[in-house]
């Protein structure tokens, strides 16, 4: 590094006295005094340029070049010479000593100049005259002795047509080459002054900083780009969502134990213990821990009573100690409205954001582990007309503005309503997600006071994600076909109504 250091250094120090004695038109005729090669040049120029020493004006030249079957052809001659000087021969002998490619072009060059006999031996090529005259090689000596040759050739021996069939014949390409107008800079000087980064202290002590000359900032610089620290689309899009609940005056729920007991998951919800919800096909159980006896003795005593007499069937406790994964986020708004209800009851508005499991079957839009938003008002006296209300508000907040009810059954909510929104990129409405009210024998065991009532929904983010960004796959956005480009190209996210 120090030694290309001090190489580039004595080439600036060589260009710039250069310079100060004349202007140069074309960069190309420094390489011979300065003996370098010109593309170092134009970056010892470049480099200046940018310290504002020298001004330079690029300038673009199309030039033809010798391929290397052009170069083969200068030198050796060209395939139709090279068949020409082996004849008579057969097709054979000229493949074995010349190659099967170079053997098939120069004959075919020379099929007006050689005529074919069949013989015992098989078919010989003889010369049908003596006349031949290398001209591809001529005319490459002409374009390699010519200092430049344009595009429109500058010689009566080299017309287009001659160019153009070098071209077709991939010995000479056409290329671009740059070349620069040399001036003197506003801040030329003989030797390049070192510009500070940065005021020091020692600047500031000594008042030094008032002389010192200071590299401009580039304020048109993008920076490099960073390799990593690209935010998921979804998990933006998560954290749109909550700002949309947090600025609707709710508050977000606890939701950090993705292991729950069959208790809060299923059994303070009035889930029936025969329910199939709860068997195997659609519920991921823990093998170990298989069970927790943590539960409120009292509360589960009042939800053992609340079952036995509404689904007239003994109520199992081995049952309600399985632990499984979370199949939804109402285990959270369970163990929430129970705390509201042993702490002081008082009107509110809830949310969560969260992962939630279920053993589904997998398909374009359903997957085994998903993000599930939740929440539920909580208040004296409200109304399936309230709970609808409220829905349509919320979704017109995260952008869907076409809505579908239909009747439906939940084992804790009653009335039960399935919620659809419609999605442009499959042209078809799409389950958004679920509501209902809470039923009485979901709220009463929790010790709520009588008259109130909770309306509550639930919907999956990675839904409104895949309508959020045209997506018609679920495993775009989630899984092993997720492209890298798409999570890193993904702007901002905004959720507009």
């Amino acid at each position: 590094f120090f030694f290309g250091a001090l190489v580039q250094m004595s080439l600036e120090e060589r260009l710039l006295a250069h310079i100060n004695g004349a202007d140069v038109a074309d960069s190309r005729e420094l390489a011979g005094p300065l003996d370098t090669d010109h593309q170092l040049i134009i970056g010892c120029l470049k480099s200046l340029s940018s310290a504002n020493m020298l001004a330079i004006t690029q300038h673009d030249l199309k030039l033809y070049s010798l391929t290397p079957d052009g170069t083969e052809a200068l030198n050796n001659g060209a395939p139709e010479a090279k068949v020409w000087a082996l004849l008579p021969a057969s097709m054979k002998d000229l493949e074995a000593k010349l190659g099967k490619d170079v053997a098939k072009v120069g004959q075919s060059k020379l099929a007006k100049k050689v005529k074919f006999n069949k013989g015992e031996g098989g078919v010989t090529i003889e010369k049908q005259d003596d006349a031949f005259e290398d001209t591809v090689q001529r005319h490459l000596q002409e374009i390699s002795k010519l200092p430049s040759l344009e595009e429109a050739p500058v010689t009566a021996a080299l017309s287009k047509a001659v160019v153009d069939d070098l071209k077709k014949r991939k010995m000479v390409s056409l290329g671009t080459v740059s070349y620069y107008a040399v001036t003197k800079g506003p801040k030329f000087a003989l030797q390049r002054q070192k510009e500070a980064t940065e005021i020091t202290k020692e600047m500031l002590a000594d008042g030094s900083w008032a002389n010192v000359p200071f590299k401009a900032y580039n304020f048109n610089s993008l920076g490099k780009q960073p390799d990593g620290g690209h935010l998921h689309p979804l998990l933006k899009l998560r954290q749109e969502y909550r700002e949309i609940f947090l600025e609707l005056g709710f508050e977000e729920m606890t939701t950090n134990q993705w292991v729950e007991s069959s208790f809060w998951c299923f059994d303070t919800l009035f889930v029936p213990q025969q329910h199939p919800a709860r068997d195997m096909q659609d519920t991921f159980f823990l093998s170990d821990p298989a069970a927790t006896t943590k539960h409120p003795e009292d509360y589960l005593k009042r939800v053992s009573d609340t079952h036995e007499n509404g689904y007239k069937c003994a109520f199992s406790v081995p049952e309600t100690q399985k632990n499984v994964l979370r199949t939804h986020t109402t285990a959270c708004s369970a163990r929430t409205l129970y705390r509201l209800a042993q702490t002081g009851f008082k009107p509110g508005k809830y949310f969560s954001i969260d992962r939630v499991f279920r053993n589904e079957e997998m398909d374009k839009t359903h997957l085994c582990e998903f993000h599930q938003i939740e929440g539920f008002v909580i208040d004296y006296n409200l109304s399936l007309a309230n709970m609808m209300q409220v829905l349509e508000q919320f979704f017109l907040k995260i952008g869907v503005n076409q809505l579908r009810f239909k009747p439906a059954y939940n084992p804790y909510t009653e009335p039960s309503m399935e919620v659809f929104g419609y999605h442009e990129g499959l042209d078809k409405w799409m389950e958004v997600g679920n509501s209902g009210v809470f039923r009485p024998e979901m709220l009463q065991p929790m010790g709520l006071p009588e008259g109130v009532t909770a309306i509550a929904w639930g919907l999956s983010l990675e839904r409104p994600a895949m309508m959020k960004y045209a997506l018609n796959n679920i495993h775009k956005l989630v899984g092993h076909d997720v492209d890298l480009a798409f999570v890193k190209n993904t702007g901002i996210c905004r959720v507009q109504a």
